[in-house]
């Protein structure tokens, strides 16, 4: 169980890792290791989000998010695999977490003299 929110908690089985190989320079070891995570997690279909949580995520999301609304995060920032599993659940768990905030209402006031 994946905690964002008091209100909000992702289940293990809606978030979907896989192990890719990271780009750059690395050396001989590069060419071996799957370091990389490409984690995906399907907003849409996610019972522990609200619609309005959803459409303010997908804005959020931007490009990261596809059209049947499934979010993409590639995390290679690290060597390890286990820091960049990490690395990516920090990231998607922080954008719910700024989507869930709704946006203050705006009341329109008058300018002074």
């Amino acid at each position: 169980m994946i905690t964002v929110t008091p209100t909000i908690a992702l289940n293990d089985s809606e978030v979907e890792e896989s192990f890719i190989r990271a780009p750059g320079p690395g050396g001989q070891h590069v060419n071996k290791t799957e370091s990389a995570v490409q984690l995906r997690f399907n907003a849409r279909k996610s019972e522990n989000l609200t619609n309005a949580v959803f459409l303010r995520l997908k804005v959020l999301a931007g490009r990261r998010m596809t059209q049947f609304g499934v979010i993409v995060i590639t995390a290679n920032r690290f060597r390890s695999q286990e820091r960049n599993r990490a690395d990516a659940v920090e990231r998607l768990v922080e954008l719910i977490r700024r989507a869930a905030v709704p946006p203050k209402n705006r009341r329109p006031t008058k300018p002074t003299r």
